[in-house]
């Protein structure tokens, strides 16, 4: 692992690329790896979906991250000469604290069943990411387990299972590698008495694992010095790694509905809500997201013992390009959401709704933890 990481989660590219999208850095046309690396980016985190598909074969979008996809853009990374962290999500479709939906094909299995496809489904894609020689940096088994996984057999408070089922997800791994070091994700990194609780009870049951990863989003998770606050305790008190895997920051709250070329109807708007945006310490311009970041970074840099080890910015390319949502019908029908559909995040990215690289690059390359 990089002494810093300094790391971008680009899981939808390939589907951006394919519906058009171009960036830029200074005007001139470039690869978006080639200009994540000109600005000391080092590594990427790649979502893995288990069949995101409808049964007659139909994509779910949101970047359809399956096997194939994964493992061709893990490939761009590591021959960018870039660190990659593998993200399983143990599921069709997104998940996070709001669902934990089980893959189409494991439903209806008891606990054991439940717990032997973890582990197989784990071991044998490991094996795959070995065979084709695009092996992770690092692994996250499971995605914002804050109420669980495969629910509701994993569903907290049930602890027992949620252990049993990551602890077979980290044995799948450690049969492939023994030595690689697993993240395991929560959310809301503002929030010190949810990891104490959920860490508390894992600890008790759970295999050892190496990197506590956290999310912070300024407008949903609490200040910055609650996340500090937070990365300090939970560093001293389990001794464990600590890397904030998801984390962005607006940089306009201008709309992009021209882009998108969809309709109100169909379209879910931004995240960052204007009653939301209200309660966070930088504006939403472009020279707020590199003050956010400047000061996030330092907090980072500068956790108890060492152990703040970095991040990885969510999604900075993902553009609003027609035809690149959250979800398509099909995948709200499997994950049970109301949608609407549409980009919700594309004043988060680090790039302008043309593709142009933000000043706030330059905060990543000039930052060097002390």
């Amino acid at each position: 692992m990089a002494d810093f990481v300094k790391g971008m989660d680009i899981s939808t590219l390939k589907e951006l690329e394919s519906l058009g999208a171009k960036y830029y850095d200074n005007g001139e046309e470039k690869d978006l790896l080639e200009i994540l690396k000109s600005y000391d980016v080092n590594a990427i985190r790649l979502r893995l979906w288990h069949n995101p598909y409808t049964e007659d074969g139909v994509p779910y979008g949101a970047g359809t991250n399956d096997l194939e996809t994964t493992l061709e853009l893990a490939k761009r990374v590591l021959d960018a000469d870039m660190q990659f962290l593998l993200n399983f999500h143990y599921s069709d479709s997104w998940t996070d604290p709001g669902k934990q939906r089980i893959p189409k094909a494991w439903r209806g299995f008891t606990d054991d069943e439940l717990e032997q496809a973890m582990y197989d489904y784990t071991k044998e894609t490991m094996e795959i990411f070995k065979e084709k020689n695009v092996f992770p940096t690092m692994v996250q088994v499971g995605n914002e387990l804050t109420n669980g996984l495969l629910w509701p057999n994993g569903q907290k408070p049930n602890y027992d299972n949620i252990a049993r089922f990551i602890n077979a997800g980290i044995r799948g791994v450690r049969a492939v590698d023994k030595d690689i070091p697993i993240m395991i994700h929560l959310d809301n990194g503002g929030n010190n008495e949810m990891y104490r609780d959920w860490f508390d009870n894992f600890m008790k049951r759970g295999e050892d694992f190496q990197v506590i990863g956290l999310s912070y989003y300024p407008f949903w998770h609490g200040t910055l010095d609650q996340l500090e606050y937070n990365m300090n305790d939970i560093a001293k008190r389990y001794g464990k790694d600590l890397i904030v895997c998801e984390v962005s920051m607006g940089f306009t709250m201008e709309d992009y509905k021209e882009y998108e070329q969809l309709s109100d109807e169909e379209r879910k708007g931004m995240a960052t809500k204007p009653e939301l945006v209200e309660k966070i310490e930088y504006p939403m311009t472009k020279q707020g997201q590199c003050d956010f970041l400047e000061d996030f970074f330092t907090r980072i840099a500068n956790v108890v013992d060492d152990k703040g080890k970095g991040y990885y910015y969510w999604e900075p390319g993902w553009l609003p390009i027609k035809g690149s949502g959250w979800a398509t019908p099909e995948s709200l029908e499997y994950m049970q959401e109301k949608g609407p559909c549409g980009n919700e995040w594309a004043n988060q990215a680090l790039f302008d709704y043309d593709g142009n690289a933000l000043p706030a690059f330059n905060v990543v390359k000039n930052f060097e933890k002390k």
